[in-house]
């Protein structure tokens, strides 16, 4: 895992195009999949995502079968809210409980336990953000990601139609659609004249 440090628009010039998938795992209904994945989509990666924000629109665009979903959908989402046990979810992914028992014991912090304590205490005890709900399809949403990638003819096909149907994304279009909707202007058509006509009618 690599951290990219003061992220911004000249640094996402250079992930965009080298990104084979992109992944949008915030929460349904609790978070924001924003502008980003539609800029990695339009640049051939393929996404695996929730049913959040842009993801939505761009599992609509690319079709279901080039993108992987996973999660709870955002109503099922509140459902769950009512009476969440996280604890409960531990045994829906074999390693989890494994994985979450090396942080305990500080393997990840050069021995340090009390670290990532705060970390697994709020996954295991509260899980704001339903982390433990849905880790068990998005293990299931990797292995779907792995065995395309072994079909490079097939992972390329997906890529390319990604590209392809992300045309709606369009800033143009987005413009356009705020500027009728939001807005309530209208394109105004001025006429243009060039230099060379405007020093003649000058005279």
């Amino acid at each position: 895992m690599v951290f990219l440090a003061d992220y911004n628009v000249k640094l996402g010039e250079k992930v965009y195009p080298a990104a084979d998938l992109s992944e949008q795992i915030s929460t349904a209904g609790l978070e924001a999949s924003g502008t980003g994945n539609m800029k990695f989509t339009m640049n051939g990666a393929l996404t695996i995502g929730t049913l959040d924000g842009a993801n939505v629109e761009i599992r609509d665009r690319v079709g279901a079968e080039h993108f992987f979903l996973f999660g709870h959908t955002a109503d099922q989402i509140r459902a769950l809210a009512a009476d969440y046990r996280p604890w409960e979810w531990l045994e829906t992914v074999p390693w989890l409980r494994e994985a979450l028992d090396w942080i305990e014991q500080g393997h990840f912090s050069e021995g340090d336990k009390e670290l990532f304590k705060p970390l697994v205490e709020t996954l295991v005890g509260r899980d704001p953000f339903f982390v433990l709900a849905d880790l068990a399809d998005y293990d299931r949403a990797q292995k779907e990601v792995g065995a395309l990638w072994r079909d490079q003819a097939r992972w390329q096909a997906s890529s390319v139609l990604n590209s392809a149907r992300s045309g709606f994304f369009s800033s143009d279009r987005a413009i356009g659609d705020y500027a009728e909707t939001i807005w309530k202007v209208r394109p105004l058509t001025l006429a243009m004249t060039s230099p060379d006509q405007g020093r003649a009618a000058s005279r």
